[in-house]
């Protein structure tokens, strides 16, 4: 029996990059994965006829996680569809890197709506219905941290909300037997933030081992958490960056 077997998950923002990832890992463990994506359809029928090839059971939908209804209408489709829902990994977001001086109104509605207020939508609507033993997994980033360089603030401000987040959310939710937890990514190759983009090599010289990383390793690093063996994990970060904060 596969560790995840049984299980329903909802990942947010699947379609591509870090999500495709988790969606692919979730799914191979035995978990029932539903998505979401916003302009990638083509991109996630395609992720999803990949894994019915290889009869792992996956499906999409389309929810923009800027709006409240698109998400919490995400959450009771996977609870009406599947009969309940045991994994929540939120995942979707959104980077606007420019100097401060540039930042409008409009890039900090767009970047704390989908970064920091879809998590607490997505969460509340979806532990209303989560039974003992689920869990809540949010992607985060190093950058709530340690910023390195410049155009970042938008970004770890909105990010660096999710750890209080996570320690609350630990102490609400952990009488019922529900852990929720932090997981903080460095740079990882993906179209958001590619190892050949025009900024690599200035991340690249704060990394201790030198390397981005890819986008399985912290689909790697969700799937434990989502497991049996991290039971005991509970309001915790995990930082996943090859030491660029060290």
């Amino acid at each position: 029996m596969k560790r995840l077997e049984n299980k329903i998950a909802l990942v947010t923002g699947g379609s591509r990059g870090m999500g495709a990832a988790i969606v692919k890992r979730l799914a191979g463990e035995g978990a029932t994965v539903v998505f979401t994506y916003v302009k990638g359809a083509t991109a996630a029928n395609t992720l999803v006829e990949e894994l019915s090839a290889k009869g792992e059971k996956a499906s999409a939908i389309a929810a923009d996680s800027a709006d409240v209804n698109a998400v919490v209408a995400a959450v009771d489709h996977t609870i009406t569809t599947h009969g309940r829902i045991d994994i929540l990994v939120n995942n979707a977001g959104v980077a606007v890197m420019k100097p401060f001086s540039d930042y409008t109104l409009e890039d900090y509605e767009q970047t704390m709506a989908v970064n920091t207020r879809a998590v607490f939508v997505a969460t509340q609507a979806a532990t209303k219905h989560m039974e003992k033993g689920g869990r809540i997994i949010t992607i985060g980033s190093c950058m709530a941290d340690r910023v390195v360089g410049p155009y970042g603030t938008l970004y770890s401000m909105s990010k660096s909300a999710l750890t209080a987040f996570n320690k609350g959310l630990a102490r609400d939710l952990g009488a019922r037997g529900i852990t929720t937890n932090l997981v903080q990514p460095g740079p990882v190759d993906t179209d958001m933030n590619p190892a050949d983009g025009p900024h690599s090599d200035f991340q690249r010289q704060h990394i201790a081992l030198g390397h981005y990383g890819q986008a399985t390793d912290v689909a790697d690093l969700v799937s434990f958490l989502a497991g049996p063996e991290s039971g005991y994990i509970n309001g915790s970060a995990l930082t996943i960056d090859g030491g660029l904060n060290s």
